[in-house]
């Protein structure tokens, strides 16, 4: 009976140090898009949704990129439990080839054409001006951005969530500081509006990215405290091997960028004060989804582990932890949501109209974070044991088969209000829990557990 109490105590000592960092991560990164955007939103709606509409094809390629680095550091913990750091080497190093590699023929991409590409949208001749020199500045953070998420992966594969937590605080405090300076034009710098804050994101990007390349690289780095050193030579069976894992990751995390054009053009037949509701809606809800969605990270980092240790009672006891903790936490944080929608509007706009729009979601979404965070807990676990395909379909399902045909029924065939088209995005979140729960059991991932080749 000891041994179990002592056990449980480790287990959830375990957890805090790699929840509470991640928890505290996003939760800077959660603060810093909400001053980012209050600031925008002092300019008008039309930045507002300038940076919406760039946002959504920028986070496909970024999708891409975290899926590469989400199938990374899910090799990463398996080999760290399993203490073959060859391993972890080899696809540590294919893995920032292939990212950064990708990232920058992106960024070429979405540099050359941009105007084209934010048509898809259908916007207003001044929301595609202000989108186009808003996402052309903004591309050049990609590069930077694969070096950010490779480097937290990797770390948080190995347990090492207090590392990325501060590299981002870093990001978060230049991007703050630095956008209220080049927005405005304070303590004599320019004033440039919309372009300040997309030069402001860059250059938080390119501080942290540095950071994180130290971190890993130096003398006294992660990698030389495992005796690695990554010569970076292109190895083709590497490669093949993490781009199969982390495909159905990047086409998971896709699969909403893709939805939000769809749902973006929906939005903005109710005119660009309801779409700049629901931008600041999504910062918002941020209070409850961000803290909570560490538990994902760490089922995926301790499950990882677990396997990589062939031990499937260690599994089950990291996974029964990170429920409770995970339904306690956003049970307070749905609560906030619930009860006070009107009041976290307020603090992110003064336009009466934006307030209204917004503090409906705000509510609809904060009944639904149980679910929603349930389920992504659930992907982590599965995602951890070697099974990315799974997740990648019931996030899918819920998406392309409830929320979008629903969105498009309530919008260009019933022509109700808005507010139905956040019922349907309630309806597809309470789809994807069902749909994850029963992936969960089917898949039994604690009953044969084996290490990815």
């Amino acid at each position: 009976m000891t041994t179990a109490v002592l056990d449980d105590k480790l287990i959830r000592k375990n957890i805090l140090s790699m929840t509470l960092p991640i928890t505290a991560e996003n939760i800077l990164q959660m603060t810093a898009g909400v001053v980012s955007m209050a600031m925008v939103s002092r300019i008008d709606n039309v930045a507002v949704g300038a940076i919406g509409i760039s946002n959504i094809l920028f986070r496909i390629i970024w999708a891409v990129l975290k899926g590469i680095a989400t199938g990374n550091s899910v090799f990463v913990a398996q080999s760290y439990g399993a203490n073959n750091y060859l391993k972890l080497k080899a696809v540590s190093e294919q893995a920032f080839i292939l990212a950064v590699g990708i990232s920058i023929f992106f960024q070429q991409l979405i540099f050359w054409f941009t105007e084209p590409l934010l048509m898809i949208f259908n916007p207003s001749p001044e929301l595609l001006a202000a989108g186009v020199l808003y996402l052309r500045v903004l591309s050049w953070s990609l590069p930077f951005t694969a070096i950010i998420l490779l480097t937290a992966g990797i770390l948080q594969g190995m347990g090492n969530a207090k590392v990325p937590m501060i590299i981002v605080a870093i990001l978060n405090g230049v991007n703050i500081v630095m956008s209220y300076l080049l927005i405005f034009g304070n303590f004599y710098f320019p004033k440039l509006g919309l372009e300040g804050a997309a030069i402001a994101y860059n250059i938080s990007y390119i501080t942290a990215a540095l950071i994180g390349l130290y971190v890993l690289f130096s003398k006294n780095g992660a990698f030389s405290k495992l005796s690695i050193k990554l010569k970076f030579k292109f190895n083709s069976e590497e490669i093949m091997k993490l781009i199969r894992f982390a495909l159905p990751t990047a086409f998971e995390m896709s699969f909403w960028q893709f939805a939000s054009i769809i749902i973006t053009r929906a939005i903005l037949t109710y005119g660009e004060t309801a779409y700049a509701a629901y931008q600041l809606g999504l910062q918002a809800e941020s209070i409850s989804y961000m803290p909570a969605a560490g538990f994902g990270i760490a089922a995926s980092t301790f499950i990882g582990q677990s396997v990589g240790k062939k031990d499937k009672n260690l599994g089950r006891a990291y996974l029964g932890h990170l429920i409770k903790i995970s339904f306690l936490v956003t049970l307070f944080a749905g609560g906030v949501l619930i009860f006070f929608p009107s009041f976290i509007m307020r603090a992110l706009s003064d336009d009466p109209n934006v307030i209204s729009i917004g503090a409906v979601y705000l509510f609809v979404m904060g009944l639904l974070q149980i679910p929603q965070n349930m389920a992504s807990l659930l992907n982590g676990a599965l995602r951890g044991a070697g099974y990315p395909k799974a997740p990648m379909i019931n996030v899918g399902a819920g998406l392309w088969l409830i929320r979008i045909p629903l969105v498009l029924l309530f919008t260009y065939v019933f022509d109700l209000s808005i507010f139905w088209i956040w019922i349907a995005m309630g309806v597809d979140l309470l789809t994807r829990f069902v749909l994850a729960y029963i992936t969960f059991k089917k898949k039994d991932i604690f009953g044969s557990i084996s290490v990815i080749e």
